[in-house]
């Protein structure tokens, strides 16, 4: 089963790395949020390097 980037919302901080780096995959909401709205946007290790770069860990994998 392939692994699916997953942001926790209540989380986030609007810091926006994840969207700074891998805009295919990462946005911010309307409400400065963090959150998945393409995750098959990018290759598993752009999004890692997104997932590693979160000053917070609000965004992981779910299988």
């Amino acid at each position: 089963m392939a692994k699916i980037p997953h942001v926790e919302p209540n989380d986030c901080i609007s810091c926006g790395l994840g969207a700074e780096i891998c805009p295919e995959v990462f946005r911010l909401n309307d409400q400065d949020l963090s959150e998945v709205y393409n995750p098959t946007g990018a290759s598993e290790e752009k999004i890692q390097e997104a997932i590693d770069s979160c000053p917070v860990q609000c965004i992981h994998w779910e299988e």
